[in-house]
């Protein structure tokens, strides 16, 4: 931080960012150099063959260029080592030496020019040692020359040069002018563009209507807020998260801080034990619904044959399958894991696209209950639908204060509701089992859907109950939040990331991540070393000083490198750099909360080791504001997978518990899918 200035334009990397890329290629050049040197002097004198007065000055040029780049490179490597991610003062000189790097390609594209042409000359009669050592040293310098272009590309700044000075507090007023309204404007409309063009590309195989259309602008536009007032680079942000991640260790952030939440004597609900007992039953219709893929990443030794007996089954004229499971391998995982019969299927789609996701219904006869399983996150449209992040007004009938919560899952539970009502689906269902309850479930995306789609239904199933297994973070609002604890239960295991994602959370992250960085004063390669260190193989967390060595705090009171900020206003990243309080520091965004009651697991101890460990875990309640940071861990990821959350639940019941793999459905009798 902050990013590299060449060429009259920023890029996206840093001047420190040039150690192991450079240290990398420095171990490589030299080790050519050497090997060339020693093939020069063992046939020195032995030039005279055809073509060997040529070989001889192409080798002895190439010693004298790789001797120029080892140079280059070990000044570069050396420089881009001193001083601290805050402070690229020491390595004010690393342009320089970036341009007579890049100047040294010239004359090694040249020789590498020179070298095919001498290899591809069938008048050579030289040794064929020599001419394979050639042919080497042409392929590795092109491998190289190919490489750095790539490279090149990678790290080019679309928005290099739409830079705006960072203006003072007694400044602002100048901004009042059109003139810099416009400036302002174009800045963030490039931006914008910039983002949207880079998601188009990454989901080209999305399709192009007007809802794709539609979120690719407002993703585009929530990336472009996010980080138009930061002049970081990515490994600024990784430095930033392994300095995060242990200081979190230290100050012992892995366990929650809330204390128990207890239910009072007179309340209806179930106690802990039977909401688990429940929802280690539940949850594995929440995980079937991810349908194939999940089922053979939960068995990877028998998945495969299990479902071949459902797989590729012709199906009678009767059962209309559309929606991607052509050849029934989704459906087939759905009955392996849930164990119910074809029979017990209301219906089943699987269809999906952005704010249109899969979901069953099915009879589950064990608890009595007509069961709306969602599925979550497993397509690009998914993603998309996950990173509309815009909020969306949710009017409830009976709910006072403001309504509103998760623009594109808010749209996805829409779209369920609709198909579950116009398509008479529930009215089938329960023509079916009048008797029965209405129970929604899902995981991750599917969690936030179900609970939305939950409190869309409760006024019309009075006793409908909603299981939401690690549901986003930035969900409902207050008042949505508060009257779904009546018939919503939000399962959390350990550290995972998504029930901490929201916007004021992000947000929080990347002040957290500022002010780490700001604060350390070792250079970057010295925190990212000791952070993978750290991350593969444990131990105790560095005490990387953390003072910033007498420097005013008025230093970080302004943008990072403001020269290259894009925005000429101070950022609530900068404002709230020394505030340690997440909750407290201001956001531009309306704070969100996860879905109902939240029952919260976490590890107790982990006995044996790797694969065979034995790990053991406990429940309590706990409170929303349990989840107001975001824990950096390797496990911020594991324990957000359905299998994990199956794990520990089965665990907490194990008299209750189910394996996924074992089991088997019955006779098929005959369903409609969709």
């Amino acid at each position: 931080m902050p990013g590299l200035v060449a060429f009259g334009r920023r890029w996206a990397i840093a001047s420190d960012d040039l150690v192991f890329p450079g240290a990398f290629e420095l171990f490589i050049r030299i080790i050519w150099w050497i090997g060339i040197v020693v093939l020069y002097s063992i046939h020195k004198g032995h030039f005279d063959c055809a073509g060997g007065t040529l070989l001889q000055s192409y080798l002895i040029g190439l010693i004298g260029l790789l001797a120029a780049i080892i140079c280059v490179i070990s000044a570069t490597v050396y420089i881009s080592m001193q001083g601290t991610i805050l402070n690229p003062g020491p390595r004010k000189s690393i342009p320089k030496l970036v341009y007579i790097r890049l100047g040294l390609y010239l004359p090694e594209f040249a020789w590498a020019t020179l070298g095919a042409i001498w290899v591809s000359d069938n008048s050579v009669l030289c040794d064929r040692t020599l001419v394979h050592v050639v042919l080497v040293t042409v392929i590795a310098s092109w491998f190289i020359i190919i490489f750095t272009t790539i490279a090149i590309v990678i790290v080019f700044d679309p928005l290099g040069k739409k830079r705006v000075p960072y203006v003072s507090g007694n400044e602002l007023h100048d901004l009042e002018s059109s003139q810099s309204r416009q400036m302002l404007y174009n800045v963030k409309k490039a931006t914008t563009r910039v983002w949207e063009n880079r998601l188009r590309l990454l989901c080209f195989c999305v399709g192009r209507d007007n809802d794709n259309r539609a979120a690719f602008s407002s993703i585009a536009e929530l990336f472009s807020s996010y980080f138009s007032d930061t002049d970081l680079v990515p490994s600024d942000i990784a430095a930033g998260m392994a300095l995060l991640h242990q200081e979190q260790d230290k100050v012992d952030l892995c366990r929650d801080p809330e204390e128990v939440v207890c239910l009072s004597p007179t309340s209806t609900a179930r106690d802990l034990d039977e909401e688990l007992k429940m929802a280690a039953h539940y949850m594995k219709f929440a995980a079937a619904a991810y349908g194939w893929p999940l089922y053979v990443f939960s068995n990877p030794l028998t998945g495969l044959c299990k479902l071949s007996r459902d797989c590729c089954r012709s199906r009678a004229q009767e059962y209309d399958i559309v929606g991607g499971d052509i050849l029934n391998c989704h459906f087939g995982a759905i009955l392996q894991t849930t164990g119910l019969q074809f029979r017990d299927f209301i219906h089943i789609s699987f269809h999906n696209k952005i704010y249109e996701i899969p979901f069953f219904v099915a009879l589950d006869h064990k608890t009595e209950a007509i069961l709306v399983a969602v599925r979550g996150t497993l397509s690009l449209e998914d993603v998309l639908t996950d990173l509309s992040a815009d909020c969306e007004n949710l009017y409830t009938e009976g709910v006072e204060g403001d309504c509103f919560g998760h623009k594109g899952i808010a749209q996805a539970a829409s779209y369920i509701y609709r198909r579950l009502k116009n398509d008479g689906i529930l009215n089938q269902a329960f023509a079916v089992a009048p008797e029965y309850k209405l129970v929604i479930v899902g995981h991750s995306l599917g969690a936030g859907a179900a609970a939305i789609l939950s409190i869309m239904l409760k006024n019309d199933f009075p006793t409908l109950q909603c299981y939401a297994f690690s549901p986003p973070g930035g969900l409902l609002s207050k008042a949505l939040a508060d009257y779904s604890k009546k018939f919503i239960v939000s399962i959390i295991v350990g550290k995972d990331l998504v029930p901490r994602l929201s916007m004021p959370n992000m947000e929080d992250l990347k002040t957290r991540i500022i002010r780490m960085v700001a604060n350390c004063n070792k250079p970057k390669y010295k925190i990212l070393l000791r952070g993978c260190w750290y991350e593969v193989f444990g131990g105790t967390p560095d005490d990387f000083p953390t003072e910033l060595d007498g420097r005013a705090q008025a230093v970080l009171s302004q943008p990072l490198l403001a020269e290259q900020s894009l925005m000429t206003q101070r950022s609530p990243s900068y404002n709230t750099l020394f505030d340690t309080s997440p909750l407290n520091s201001s956001s531009p965004y309306p704070r969100l909360y996860l879905p109902g009651k939240i029952i919260y697991i976490v590890e107790e101890n982990n006995s044996g080791r790797l694969c065979f460990s034995d790990v053991k875990y406990s429940a309590k309640w706990s409170k929303e504001t349990a989840f107001s940071s975001i824990f950096i861990s390797p496990k911020m990821i594991t324990d957000h997978m359905p299998d994990a959350v199956l794990k520990a639940l089965n665990s907490l019941c194990p008299e209750k518990a189910s394996c996924i793999s074992c089991q088997a459905p019955q006779d098929p009798l005959g369903t409609h899918v969709v």
